[in-house]
């Protein structure tokens, strides 16, 4: 088994960082196939206090970052490169005791599809003081007693009947809102949030995300958003980062980000939300994400890019990747056609 390249900290690593990824690569094992990692050369940070959307489509490699994290990767999966540091402490290396000590109590995550998440067999409140009782030490009394609280504090009506109630007597809000109690009983700093708002209409929707945000302001919880509706990035989020083909491609607040998108991933992306949705035949982006995971060399996004031949750089971007460029203040692009990457490119493309 190989072991893991563990780069250095990230220049950002501060006391105010909760999250640092550097250098992630998540490979899957198959008997005598390569493949292309799925997660390939991740950075990512998630400062205290602050809620950071991941994005992209389905495939580009979102879920399997979150899992890394967790240490919750599926079978064949595994972390071959990079470091992802909790605090001080670099996840990578720790036992799976350890990860279990931590799991529910420093950090949780919310999962896609909340009725499938909870255990038919066992009451709501059984499942909330779980971590209470695991973490925290507490009797089957003061477990009860602060699951109720819990309960109240998410938004769900007649606490302490629901804590009796199971999976299948609740809506999909209120199951929802139930994983939220359960999630924050350990009292994480990091809450990892995958897809938390699908399936749900955009009344609970709303709610949902606007318990999150009010979590977050209260506690100062830091949440790392995993999902690919772009409206609800910009109604919660602070920073956005832009993933492709196990890439982050572009990162930076949100005004930054999707005011003035740098990369055509990112533009593409936009026109095809809700966002800048126009009248007539809706906007697609063509070919598919994993097209792309077998190349080795220029960038990932090339072969679907109108950029690349318009511009007449098509050389550059099938034979270097690019760099994340810097793009002022914190909002960072990788692509030669960006405004930093055409200004490095220089003479090749006449300017």
């Amino acid at each position: 088994m190989r072991l893991p390249h563990r780069p250095p900290p990230g220049p950002g690593t501060t006391l105010d960082t909760a999250l640092d990824v550097r250098g992630l690569r998540v490979d899957f094992a198959e008997a005598d196939t390569p493949s292309a990692p799925a997660v390939d050369g991740l950075d990512l940070t998630v400062r205290r206090g602050e809620i950071v959307a991941l994005v992209g489509e389905s495939g580009s490699g979102k879920t399997l970052t979150a899992l890394s994290v967790m240490g919750l990767l599926p079978p064949g999966a595994q972390i071959t490169e990079g470091r992802i540091t909790l605090g001080d402490e670099d996840l990578t290396t720790l036992p799976p005791k350890h990860m279990n000590r931590i799991r529910g109590h420093r950090m949780a995550m919310l999962f896609q599809q909340p009725k499938v998440m909870l255990d038919p067999t066992c009451t709501v409140g059984s499942q909330v003081a779980e971590p209470l009782r695991l973490h925290w030490g507490l009797g089957r009394h003061q477990a009860k007693a602060r699951v109720v609280e819990l309960l109240r504090d998410v938004g769900i009506p007649e606490p302490e009947r629901r804590a009796s109630a199971y999976a299948h007597q609740l809506s999909g809000g209120m199951a929802q809102r139930v994983m939220i109690a359960a999630a924050l009983a350990g009292e994480p700093g990091l809450l990892i949030a995958d897809e938390p708002t699908t399936a749900l209409d955009a009344t609970v929707q709303a709610q949902i995300l606007r318990l999150l945000r009010r979590k977050q302001r209260e506690s100062g919880l830091s949440v790392l958003l995993i999902t690919h509706d772009l409206t609800i990035v910009t109604s919660i989020a602070d920073r956005v980062a832009v993933m492709y083909a196990g890439r982050v491609v572009e990162e930076g607040s949100v005004h930054e980000v999707f005011d003035s998108p740098e990369h055509p991933y990112t533009r593409a992306l936009l026109k095809a939300s809700l966002l800048q949705s126009e009248e007539g035949r809706l906007f697609s982006i063509p070919g598919s994400a994993t097209q792309s995971r077998g190349l080795d060399h220029g960038c990932r996004f090339h072969p679907r890019c109108p950029l690349a031949l318009d511009l007449g750089i098509t050389g550059r971007c099938s034979g270097d990747e690019p760099p994340l460029h810097t793009c002022g203040g914190g909002h960072r692009c990788r692509c030669w056609a960006s405004r930093p990457g055409i200004e490095r490119v220089g003479e090749a493309v006449g300017v």
